[in-house]
């Protein structure tokens, strides 16, 4: 049992509340090289509590890339009422040498996806294996967030589709279970624009089209994350999802924020560029609210939460939706 960190900011919670993080809940998979194994967060109390799963990036830490990273977020979203899931997928670096050979390596893009279907398929047995969660969970409830090459994840499983490398064809890997979705500097276009010395390594990435992700989502940019080893395009690059998908969608670019979004992967992470706390708080704040209200329709948690941290002179970003 944790307590979560005390968030900062204009109307935000300044009292701790108790958390539960549970790992690994091991989840055997049929032909996965390895066992998907996840970890869950919950908080102490609460019943018909909604699902988030969240996606891991691909970042230069060895363990911020699987289950062991992103606890500013998850604890913060626990904090607020939310069932977080975290796998670690086979792109992480604590599995490197497991399955550097297996079908799918190296960017594992249908079996990332795929362990977000088996996570939901599997949900009777996590609720039995984390102490004291059985009964809380409300399944009817279910958003996803993804950060960067999660981000990527996040999309195709809301719709987006991608050209399958081995037919050149365009595949859907939807998962209609999940109604909401949060994208955290998740990746843009393909095409000229992918024009970056990392694009021939990870040409998957440019694979894919917005246009068919049609499930609600908060995309959420840094105005500053300008990630010229994929793209010349600059920041914008990162709002693509939401500039070139259909609605509902919402725009929230983040103040001099980067790629780590004030440093959401891991407390006090060396290769966060942009470390601000108070950032990483008003982000858990407002991809909450904006799953709550999804979730209960006339919820005025969104509209709360935006104007509070998107307004006046204080403000963390700024809002634009279609």
């Amino acid at each position: 049992m944790s307590a979560s960190p005390t968030a900062t900011g204009t109307d935000l919670p300044d009292t701790p509340v108790p958390v539960l993080s549970y790992s690994p809940v091991v989840l055997p998979v049929p032909g996965r090289p390895v066992d998907l194994q996840v970890r869950v967060t919950a908080p102490e109390t609460g019943t018909g509590l909604p699902v988030l799963l969240l996606s891991h990036g691909h970042g230069p830490s060895h363990n911020l890339s699987s289950l062991n990273g992103y606890a500013p977020l998850a604890q913060r979203w626990a904090a607020l009422g939310f069932v977080v899931v975290q796998p670690t997928h086979l792109t992480s670096r604590t599995l490197s040498h497991l399955v550097a050979d297996a079908p799918g390596a190296p960017d594992f893009w249908r079996s990332r996806a795929e362990d977000m279907s088996h996570v939901l398929d599997r949900l009777d047995v996590i609720e039995r294996t984390v102490p004291g969660l059985a009964g809380r969970i409300d399944r009817t409830k279910i958003g996803l967030a993804g950060h960067s090459l999660g981000g990527f994840t996040a999309s195709l499983l809301l719709g987006a589709g991608i050209v399958d490398p081995g037919t050149g064809k365009t595949v859907s890997v939807a998962e209609p279970r999940i109604t909401a979705g949060v994208l955290l500097a998740a990746p843009g276009r393909g095409g000229d624009v992918l024009n970056g010395p990392m694009a021939a390594q990870w040409p998957i990435i440019g694979a894919v089209d917005f246009a068919t992700m049609t499930t609600p989502a908060l995309v959420v940019a840094g105005e500053k994350d300008d990630s010229r080893h994929f793209t010349d395009m600059g920041p914008d690059w990162h709002a693509d999802p939401y500039a070139l998908a259909p609605g509902p969608k919402t725009l929230l670019t983040l103040f001099e924020a980067e790629h780590g979004l004030g440093g959401i992967a891991g407390y006090d992470a060396a290769e966060t560029t942009d470390e601000n706390p108070a950032t990483v708080a008003a982000l858990a704040h407002l991809t909450a609210a904006y799953l709550r209200t999804q979730f209960h329709p006339g919820d005025d948690a969104w509209p709360t939460a935006t104007e509070s941290l998107t307004t006046g002179p204080t403000a963390v970003g700024r809002i634009e939706s279609k």
